[in-house]
């Protein structure tokens, strides 16, 4: 991974400056080298060290040179590295520790190992350190060093490393220190790893607990990665595969509730997802992997995802699920704030949104949250978190439907839009991945749950028409039957999933919106349904062309379907509105027609109402293309559009007044107004499904 230093890097100029320096001794230089000092530790603790920065620093701190020992102390404080340190780094501050004349001072190696401990986690290679395991022992008698190293020793120390003559080393040197807790709390990780090693009572002392040497100075590193990876998180230098280290200080909020990715006790045979940087390193080591210790951290780590979609275990679901359970009794019993939760069902958000579905051990988590949240709190996040539910059998989501309706709807329109979304991004992830499986698979989906579904939503369509008949609502619930819609224009879908239509009442409450938006989405939804039971019904003519033989429910909608197509086809375009259908005449265009399911005896009171008004108006022909409130001015123009033309040509005398009708249009046409040309608006014709009285005979074409 190359990196790139930040705006107005000066470090370079820093080091030129240091290098100079270091070979000159203090009094014969001719300028205080004390102000380069503090500008460069001001500037790693600002910034970091990129990795070549890194190299020229460790080189001028760990080879003998003219330096005084607190600047170089100084240095080496904020070593704060930008990205994985490199082996040549790691090898030359091993190469610097022990005795010697030209070896940094005591103080100074003390330093060095406190900074491996710290840097740990971002070594490149950390198998180098264990390759030079023995040479960190063997520096175990140097007093000055002794914490530090014991520590580092205990970090990296494995079965492998644990030896009969390392054990009696211990031994002899905590004799004669007369019980460092340093070297006790090594000789106990190493009886981890052998219980059965007898080092009598020296272990029963006081033991050093190896915390992590400067809390503060690790949360600054993390700061400034944080800052590095926010200004290089567009440019492809992160490949994925390296565990976010970093995760809880630079996933603030939510995410620092999870716990990093730390494996313990791995096997010599093994290997850790820490080690990993590279896709290629991760796919030859995948069968031997260590597990981590805290499974739960795959909610925020981008390479624990992966490798437990590579190496799927159910050991492994049942410890994030009982983790997760923990929490919900600990809010349960009171134990922890119930904010806590809230921030869990966030970092959960995260992670359904990258693995595109939720798991079955999220769906027990949800089961068991739903019944302590108030429906309100973070409301967005948990339904679009549910909006990945599986595409499983209607009777194992429903329960959890139910659940979901008794916290959310509350007798406001506001949480009935919140739970029809939900419902429409539900369907659009459900036909998503339907989509995007093998057709051969199709048959063993549980699809009968999408015609349920929509037979579930219906009723809070309807509601919503009803109680909250706004522009917006309207169009939130054309969202939902918009995805309907996108499943019943697939032909490999239509073969496996039953069509269900929505309720009439509710058609017709779209129908008569006063948006013209509205009105056209509706009139595009019911053409796809239209195409939909056209290629359900009509029989094939070439037998390699697959059909499905229409269900006895599907058939008892057809004629419903056929009713509110007919009947919107009436109101706007054959100035037929609120026709019923003859009574005798079963072949008739009308048969079909349910006059908008309005009482018959309202029909002429509305129509004697109209021409107290108006004399030309008649309930007829009101809502057609002419008198329509929606459809008026794009009329008008139209008409204009077609005079506009023939005025140019010279065969248009007289302008039509509006509103156009076959009458008026005769009338005009007397005038010279050019009936043949304007004729065309008005004419045309309609097909109904299933023949004129909702058979199974195909498509049958009714005149206008």
């Amino acid at each position: 991974m190359s990196l790139s230093p930040p705006p107005g890097d000066r470090l370079d100029q820093l080091l030129d400056d240091l290098e100079t320096a270091s070979k000159i001794p203090a009094k014969r230089r001719q300028t205080s080298i004390k102000p380069t000092v503090e500008k460069t530790t001001s500037l790693l603790y600002d910034r970091g060290a990129l990795p070549d920065d890194l190299i020229r620093l460790v080189d001028l701190l760990t080879q003998h040179n003219h330096l005084d020992q607190a600047s170089l102390s100084a240095i080496t404080r904020n070593l704060y590295p930008l990205g994985k340190v490199s082996d040549e780094v790691l090898l030359r501050i091993v190469g610097a520790l022990g005795h010697g004349h030209l070896k940094p001072s005591f103080p100074l190696q003390s330093l060095f190992l406190k900074w491996l401990v710290m840097v740990y986690h971002l070594l490149q290679n950390p198998t180098i350190l264990s390759q030079t395991y023995a040479v960190l022992f063997n520096l175990l008698d140097s007093a000055a060093i002794r914490p530090q190293l014991c520590h580092l020793l205990a970090l990296i120390t494995r079965r492998k490393h644990v030896r009969p003559f390392r054990i009696q080393t211990i031994l002899a040197l905590s004799r004669q220190t007369g019980g460092d807790p340093n070297l006790t709390g090594l000789l106990r990780v190493f009886k981890n790893y052998y219980p059965e090693i007898i080092v009598g009572d020296i272990t029963k002392g006081r033991a050093a607990a190896f915390k992590h040497p400067d809390v503060q100075w690790r949360e600054r590193l993390n700061e400034i990665q944080q800052q590095h990876f926010d200004r290089h998180e567009d440019d492809g230098t992160r490949n994925g595969f390296a565990v976010s280290h970093a995760l809880g200080r630079r996933l603030k909020g939510a995410r620092a509730l999870v716990p990093n990715v730390h494996t313990l006790h791995a096997h010599e045979t093994s290997v850790t997802l820490e080690e990993f940087d590279s896709a290629e390193g991760f796919v030859n080591s995948l069968e031997k992997i260590e597990m981590p210790s805290q499974l739960v951290a795959v909610l925020a780590d981008p390479l624990l995802q992966k490798f437990l979609l590579l190496r799927p275990s159910q050991e492994a679901s049942q410890r994030i699920s009982n983790w997760l359970m923990a929490c919900v009794g600990d809010v349960a019993s009171g134990d922890t704030d119930p904010s806590f939760l809230l921030d869990m069902v966030e970092v959960i958000r995260d992670y359904v949104l990258s693995t595109k579905e939720l798991s079955p051990v999220l769906m027990e988590f949800f089961r068991s949250f739903l019944q302590t949240w108030n429906g309100l709190d973070k409301r967005d996040i948990v339904l679009e978190t549910l909006s990945y539910l599986p595409l499983l059998d209607f009777t194992e989501l429903s329960p959890l439907f139910t659940l979901l309706q008794s916290k959310l709807l509350n007798n406001t329109p506001q949480s009935q839009l919140a739970l029809l979304t939900f419902y429409t991004l539900l369907l659009n992830n459900w036909t998503t991945r339907l989509l995007s499986r093998p057709t051969s698979s199709l048959p063993s989906q549980p699809v009968t749950s999408i015609p349920s579904l929509l037979t579930h939503v219906n009723p809070l369509c309807l509601t919503l028409s009803q109680s909250s008949p706004s522009i917006s609502t309207s169009l939130a619930i054309l969202d939902f039957y918009t995805a309907t819609g996108r499943i019943y224009s697939s032909p490999i879908l239509l073969l496996h999933i039953p069509i269900a239509i929505p309720p009439p009442l509710l058609v017709y409450n779209l129908a008569f919106s006063p948006s013209l938006t509205v009105l056209s989405r509706l009139c595009s939804i019911l053409t796809v349904y239209k195409i939909a039971w056209e290629t359900v019904i009509i029989k094939k003519t070439s037998p390699q062309q697959q059909q499905r033989k229409p269900s006895q429910e599907e058939w008892s909608q057809i004629n419903i379907f056929n009713g509110f197509l007919m009947d919107i086809c009436n109101n706007l375009w054959r100035g037929r509105a609120f026709a019923l259908a003859p009574t005798s005449d079963s072949g008739s265009p009308d048969a079909n027609a349910r006059g908008c399911r309005i009482p018959k005896s309202l029909v002429p009171v509305l129509d004697s109402y109209l021409r107290d008004l108006d004399d030309d108006l008649m309930l007829e022909t009101v809502f057609g293309l002419s008198y329509n409130p929606v459809l008026c001015l794009q009329s008008i123009k139209f008409v204009r559009g077609l005079e506009e033309k023939e005025m140019k040509k010279g065969g248009l005398l007289v302008r039509h007044a509006g509103p156009v009708t076959q009458q008026s249009l005769v009338r005009l046409a007397g005038r010279g107004g050019g009936e043949t040309q304007l004729a065309g608006v008005q004419g045309g014709s309609v097909g109904v499904v299933g023949g004129g009285g909702g058979g199974a005979g195909g498509v049958a074409g009714v005149d206008v």
